[in-house]
């Protein structure tokens, strides 16, 4: 049974004395045997003999004692992140779409740039300097009071295709292994509002596994025709060519009409298996931080609603893929259960174009030409306005009341 706090006041009392008047070899042997009888931390216990009940004379007349009883308290710590740098963290958070801190760390140089020079933000060169070196775990111990200020699941509309899915073959998420820009991951998001009845609106979502690009495109309903309209029209605005489609089983893309293209055009077209989302991993995330998030899950079903949402894909664009950066895997190990993720550092869709050896100098040239247009701000608010607009839209509607049977 170990010692009690009272046996341990008594023993430090005792050894302290001797401790301190012992040479330099027998201060070793008593402080072993006092760590044995204690179980102290050495560095705790040869601090606690050195200046437990030692008297210094501070002033005459006046001494301190040490007391093992009462640890001395650490002066406090000047704070290097004051309330100043605060309020543009938060503007530049919110510009973000709330992101953590180690995705918003990468992009704070790129938007303070863009910002200061759109005349959207102004600050000290002491912020600036601050804010350039904030670390990612500061940024998130800043904001955590605001991220507390600050969930609905989908449901699928995937109906299996026909028997020509086993003349597609299956690709699954573990043989990714294309590193360069063009192999896409493609899904449809539907925007039924709970009610699944009559047509309604449907987004083509288009994510690109090496760099991130993601592309958005609202049709009327998930007929083949509009599918394929849609993913032409996506094709068009790429600043790359299409090497590779992989999709779920669902009959808007297992269909002849999308392989006798894909074959005319030399891309590459495969298929995940069924019911496993895990296959179409990179899609499945822009399925809820790109569509769900910004859009949500009213239901539209007007063209007029489609439109908006064709227009607000249109701003996504380019807010997505030049500012909102992202995190990529860099390797998984795995040690029994224990699973280990590292990333690379956070980069932008655009980053990691201009980063590729794969992509074209002229094309390098026309997105750097296109980002120095772009004002991250303004886009922010027309995101805003064209969410308000469908927001209000989906309002008038009546609401759909489900009945018990």
């Amino acid at each position: 049974m170990g010692l009690t706090m009272k046996d341990k006041r008594v023993l430090t009392k005792a050894m302290c004395k001797q401790y301190r008047k012992a040479r330099k070899k027998v201060k070793g042997q008593i402080l072993d045997q006092f760590v044995e009888a204690n179980g102290y931390d050495r560095c705790y216990a040869r601090a606690l003999l050195r200046n437990h009940g030692r008297r210094v004379e501070v002033r005459p007349g006046v001494f301190l004692e040490g007391d093992a009883r009462c640890p001395a308290k650490r002066p406090p710590h000047p704070r290097t992140y004051d309330s100043s740098l605060l309020v543009p963290l938060k503007k530049l958070w919110a510009l973000t779409d709330y992101i953590c801190g180690k995705r918003l760390k990468p992009a704070l140089p790129g938007l303070l740039e863009r910002l200061e020079a759109c005349k959207e933000l102004r600050v000290s060169k002491a912020v600036r300097a601050k804010l350039l070196a904030i670390s990612p775990a500061t940024i998130d111990r800043l904001l955590k009071a605001e991220r507390a200020r600050h969930t609905l699941k989908g449901r699928s509309h995937t109906k299996p295709g026909t028997l020509l899915k086993h003349q597609i073959p299956i690709r699954t998420f573990a043989d990714w292994d294309d590193v360069r820009p063009g192999f896409f991951e493609m899904d449809l998001v539907g925007h039924e509002g709970g009610r699944a009845q009559g047509d309604y609106c449907f987004t083509l979502d288009l994510t690109d596994v090496d760099s991130g690009w993601t592309e958005q495109y609202a049709v009327p309903n998930k007929a083949q025709i509009h599918v394929f309209n849609a993913l032409q029209a996506i094709r068009q605005r790429l600043p790359f060519a299409i090497l590779g489609l992989d999709s779920d089983n669902g009959s808007e893309f297992i269909n002849d009409h999308m392989r006798r293209f894909c074959l005319e055009e030399h891309i590459t077209f495969t298929r995940a298996r069924p019911n496993r989302k895990n296959d179409n991993c990179y899609i499945e995330q822009k399925n809820w931080s790109v569509v769900r998030k910004f859009v949500g899950y009213y239901r539209y079903d007007t063209k007029q609603e489609c439109d908006l949402l064709n227009e607000l894909y249109a701003a996504l664009r380019d807010y997505n893929n030049f500012f909102l950066t992202s995190l990529k895997l860099k390797e998984k190990t795995r040690d029994g259960a224990r699973v280990t993720r590292r990333y690379h550092a956070a980069q932008t869709p655009y980053q990691r174009l201009l980063d590729s050896p794969h992509v074209e100098p002229s094309v390098k040239k026309e997105l750097k030409t296109h980002y120095n247009t772009l004002n991250p701000a303004a886009l922010h608010r027309r995101i805003q306005a064209l969410q308000k607009k469908l927001g209000i839209l989906a309002a008038r509607k009546p609401q759909h009341k489900e009945t018990s049977t």
